[in-house]
């Protein structure tokens, strides 16, 4: 009897389930390497069109989850659940990149995009990007170095945010670190330059039905699969530099994609081709190593997941559920889901997923699935399909390319079908698995809101009421108080940082401090908010 606890610890360490809490009993070290524009592409995912040995490594040394999804196939909207752990549509962050225009073919700026209002969306007071946290918890936090968060990256996430921001750069070595590092090299826009090097045979690549097999098609594939190999290089940098300094063995290590492929029909699309993605979590020790994980698992638990894992509580207002560490949730049931504005294209497509069928609920059946999007058509794939389309030479497998509307309801087998092009929404005999996802759907919406379904218009008067002109925080309280000094603001939920001297960077306020300087410089955060103005006092 003495022996069942132990046995089913270990069992559980093994499956990658469980993390006993005195491994992490002092604070740990936290990376996420990142890439764009990817989906499981990789050999330890079954797919070895192309080398990838430090990602296997990492496979190898840690735990490959097998269902993990993106809340939306774009990078914006995925980007902000990350940061938040909440959904986007909860925040006013579903249409792509609110908070500036974007250049359209030859960077002349389309009539159409023009017409799009900028705006930045705003979580609830109580929010705050979860790396606030982790920075009051005493972690020095540096992000390399997109911050495509729908609203301004605020100063107070980040220690440093910029292309050179590393974890060596902290004030002293023992101070614990979350580093992101994110990799473009396998972003859509890559495909649109010519093939340097060129790596992958195009004649080997496997053309997904949903494509018309075609030189083109089969040349833009084989360009991703060589960016891929760039990218497996790219990684190793990063993995012999923790080696280098002694810490490999110690920092917890996320490989994740912002979403699925940078290619028509997968970017953009609520499809496992646009949200599915790698994910591979490499424990310290080598805890879990060689194991496979079939959780669902959402972008919206990553913040939660990190918090759970350094043991800082996780906030109400987090709509994601923890996978990892002290706190962490019962597996999920479903996965969410969706698809906005895409620059001009309007849409609203919302999806639930369990481990095999796929629910999708198209809010805008007039309309097609693959819009106006100038910056899609760059790639020379995409202007053949949209040729094949004016020409009616599409097949039937392409039929989501060469629609003109779409059903109101899609429900797809991903085991049996996993392209997902035959809609079983009207097969009576998957009757009781559609009620069942639409049931989930409806369910979702009536928990947790859906801003996303408002126009631009009428949701930017909802974020900033009443006018829709976007408020301003309050300047920040500046206070010595016997000898600490006190940092307030009256904007509710907002946070404060602040400089001594005019010098370094800027440090997040969590608590009074004593402080070595002669002047201060303050300013307070409101996510979605204008940043206050930077006030400056003498601490004489």
């Amino acid at each position: 009897m003495r022996y069942r606890i132990p046995i089913l610890i270990t069992f559980l360490i093994i499956a990658g389930l469980w993390i006993p809490s005195k491994l992490f009993s002092q604070p740990l070290n936290i990376i996420w390497i990142t890439a764009e524009d990817l989906s499981p592409r990789l050999a330890c995912y079954g797919d070895s069109m192309v080398p990838t040995p430090n990602i296997d490594r990492l496979a190898s040394e840690g735990v490959r989850y097998t269902h993990a999804f993106a809340t939306y196939g774009v990078c914006a909207p995925s980007r902000h659940s990350l940061i938040m752990g909440m959904y986007p549509t909860s925040t006013g962050a579903g249409a792509m990149r609110t908070h500036v225009r974007t250049s359209a073919i030859n960077d002349i700026t389309d009539p159409e995009l023009l017409n799009i209002p900028v705006y930045e969306a705003t979580p609830p007071p109580q929010a705050k990007c979860f790396t606030e946290y982790l920075r009051a918890a005493g972690y020095f936090c540096t992000n390399n170095s997109k911050t495509d968060y729908q609203f301004k990256p605020p100063i107070t996430a980040w220690d440093e945010s910029h292309d050179s921001a590393h974890y060596r750069h902290r004030p002293y070595t023992s101070m614990p670190f979350f580093s992101v590092f994110n990799f473009t090299v396998t972003h859509e826009s890559r495909i649109h330059n010519p093939r340097s090097p060129a790596i992958t045979d195009p004649a080997g690549i496997e053309v997904p039905p949903y494509y018309p097999d075609t030189e083109t098609v089969r040349n833009d594939i084989a360009h991703h699969y060589d960016n891929i190999a760039v990218l497996d290089q790219q990684i190793g940098k990063i993995l012999g530099d923790l080696e280098e300094d002694g810490l490999l063995s110690s920092t917890l290590i996320f490989f994740f994609t912002d979403h699925g492929d940078g290619l028509p029909r997968a970017k953009r699309w609520v499809y496992d081709s646009g949200i599915h993605v790698p994910l591979i979590v490499r424990y310290r020790g080598l805890v879990g190593a060689r194991t496979v994980n079939q959780d669902l698992v959402s972008f919206v638990d990553f913040a939660p997941t990190i918090l759970s894992i350094c043991n800082i509580d996780i906030p109400a207002h987090m709509e994601g559920l923890a996978f990892l560490g002290n706190q962490r949730a019962e597996p999920r049931k479903y996965i969410y889901a969706f698809r906005d504005r895409m620059d001009p294209a309007f849409e609203t497509i919302r999806a639930v997923r369990d481990h095999r069928y796929k629910y999708i609920r198209n809010y805008r059946p007039d309309l097609p699935y693959i819009g106006f999007i100038p910056y899609r058509d760059r790639m020379l794939m995409m202007q053949e399909i949209l040729t094949l389309k004016e020409q009616g030479k599409l097949g039937p497998d392409q039929w989501q390319f060469a629609s003109d509307s779409k059903p109101l309801e899609e429900l797809y087998d991903t085991e049996a079908d996993p392209h997902e092009i035959h809609n079983l929404a009207s097969d009576p005999k998957y009757l009781e698995k559609l009620t069942e996802l639409r049931n989930a759907h409806d369910s979702w919406t009536n928990k947790h809101g859906d801003l996303n379904r408002l126009s631009d218009h009428d949701l930017i008067k909802v974020l900033w009421p009443p006018t829709g002109t976007q408020p301003v925080t309050a300047a920040p309280q500046i206070e010595m108080k016997g000898g600490l000094l006190h940092l307030d603001c009256q904007t509710a939920g907002a946070s404060n940082a602040y400089r001594l001297d005019g010098k370094g960077r800027w440090m997040l306020y969590s608590k009074p401090i004593a402080v070595d300087g002669k002047t201060i410089e303050a300013q307070s955060i409101r996510l979605g908010f204008k940043p206050s103005p930077i006030t400056e006092a003498s601490l004489k």
